[in-house]
């Protein structure tokens, strides 16, 4: 039996030993637990008449409010474990304690800040070298961006002022709210980004082949389902649209660096803001990629350096790497010559052909 109904169990017993209740009563209240313990039924308040008839009605209520905040407790693990979503509740709680720092330079996200120095060019030169016509001062004008995690919008704005049209979601509102505010200082923004709370999966139906680039910094290595976050990403971005990752490799560097280092000795980022088991290889990520449609283009190593804080590029992906991959397009372009060329080739078989035999 799980550790809860245990407890509600051994509460329950107490209550009849209190009141020396018979054991019919007792099994009576053990069924009733029992049939609480279904995911796909609503919590519903389970109605034991030997314990209305109870003097003490205030012991009922107290036994009743265990079995209301499980069955509450059931209804939100049923949301994120049942139902399929990309988004991880044990994220969720760690992000929301640091809702309101998104924009100090110095403090939690500084290397995120700095960060900025490498991703956006990164992503404004890729996009343009795909692109034939551009406008200057406004090299991104007319690009629709997906911020996909996009917190307190570091990301989101850099690329807003370049020009692009950008959605910044997170499933935070919190964070969205930050994100909000510091866009309210700067006017520009107003018209070029708009932000949503809500999770990759809620968009998907209304937003279907929508965005021309979607951009994924330090957000893969937090999410519940990679591979279902890259179909998501498939569906809402145009075919032959470019789509960015930033994120941590799964290997011995990556742990010393990214976690002990990082977290436990220089302080860069706060303790257990990663988990060195959701960090995926830059092989599989391009495996899981290319099964989704994508073609991988470009996998770039970044090594971040703590005493002058700053990002450079590298070969080695052993710690932190970008990736750009391109949707392919799945519309298969007719040659308008095709036929013809067939008709003709079943022509010339023909008439190769030795003439038949007859009898």
């Amino acid at each position: 039996m799980k550790g809860w109904q245990s407890g509600c169990l051994s509460r329950a017993r107490r209550l009849w030993v209190f009141r020396g209740e018979t054991a019919g009563g007792w099994a009576a209240c053990r069924r009733a637990l029992s049939s609480c313990n279904h995911y796909g039924q609503p919590p519903q308040i389970v109605q034991i008449p030997f314990l209305k008839r109870c003097k003490n009605q205030l012991k009922y209520h107290i036994f009743v409010s265990f079995v209301q905040a499980r069955n509450t407790m059931l209804l939100t693990e049923r949301h994120y474990s049942m139902s399929q979503t990309t988004v991880d509740p044990k994220e969720m709680k760690k992000f929301q304690l640091l809702a309101h720092k998104w924009w100090d330079e110095h403090g939690d996200y500084a290397a995120l800040h700095s960060m900025n120095d490498i991703r956006v060019p990164f992503i404004r030169d890729t996009v343009l070298n795909m692109r034939n016509d551009h406008q200057p001062g406004s090299p991104l004008s007319g690009v629709k961006i997906l911020d996909v995690g996009c917190g307190g919008g570091l990301l989101t704005e850099p690329l807003g002022r370049l020009g692009a049209s950008v959605t910044g979601i997170d499933p935070l509102e919190d964070s969205i709210r930050t994100a909000e505010l510091h866009k309210s200082f700067d006017p520009v923004l107003a018209e070029r980004i708009q932000y949503k709370s809500c999770t990759l999966e809620d968009i998907v139906e209304e937003a279907s082949d929508t965005f021309d680039v979607i951009v994924a910094s330090e957000v893969v290595e937090h999410v519940a389902d990679v591979e279902m976050f890259i179909r998501c990403c498939s569906k809402v971005l145009k075919p032959e649209g470019s789509l960015f990752i930033t994120t941590i490799n799964k290997s011995q560097l990556s742990y010393i660096f990214g976690i002990v280092v990082a977290e436990r000795v220089l302080g860069i980022v706060p303790t257990g803001t990663h988990d060195w088991e959701k960090f995926i290889p830059p092989e599989e990520l391009e495996r899981l990629l290319e099964s989704n449609g994508f073609l991988v283009k470009t996998v770039k190593g970044m090594l971040y350096n703590p005493l002058f804080g700053s990002w450079s590029w590298t070969e080695s992906t052993n710690i932190n790497y970008a990736l750009h991959a391109v949707k392919s397009d799945i519309q298969e372009q007719v040659d308008p010559n095709l036929e013809t060329d067939k008709e003709q080739l079943q022509t010339k078989t023909m008439a190769s052909e030795p003439p038949a035999k007859t009898l």
